[in-house]
């Protein structure tokens, strides 16, 4: 079970890499625009916005990628905080942005907290 869990992990923070990269790279480009649904001149308004969004992805990758690093028990806990994080952004989101976010953030994000938890 562990190895499930951690390449769960590794998925979830692989997902938050590539949202990092839409979000701070490609917003203004095909990618991000279909990603947002915005037109050229509403991605070219929220390019900070987005940029600000996809650092904070970017923090959520490197804490799950830490917590596969780190040794026990600091490794378990990283994971455990970071995958609440990744949770609770997806809920939220979800619920307030964009109901896909719950398919794409929120769902992996709960299938890799679970795995992290059974594996324990």
């Amino acid at each position: 079970m562990q190895i499930t869990a951690d390449v769960l992990v590794g998925l979830v923070a692989a997902l938050h890499v590539y949202i990092l990269v839409l979000e701070m790279f490609l917003w203004e480009k095909r990618p991000g625009r279909k990603l947002s649904g915005f037109d050229a001149a509403m991605a070219r308004a929220t390019v900070p916005l987005a940029a600000n969004q996809g650092l904070y992805n970017g923090f959520l990758a490197a804490g799950l990628v830490c917590g596969l690093l780190a040794e026990e028990p600091t490794g378990h806990r990283f994971q455990l905080f970071f995958l609440v994080c990744v949770l609770v952004a997806g809920l939220y989101g979800g619920f307030t942005a964009n109901r896909r976010i719950l398919l794409a953030q929120a769902l992996p994000g709960a299938l890799a907290l679970a795995a992290v938890l059974l594996a324990r």
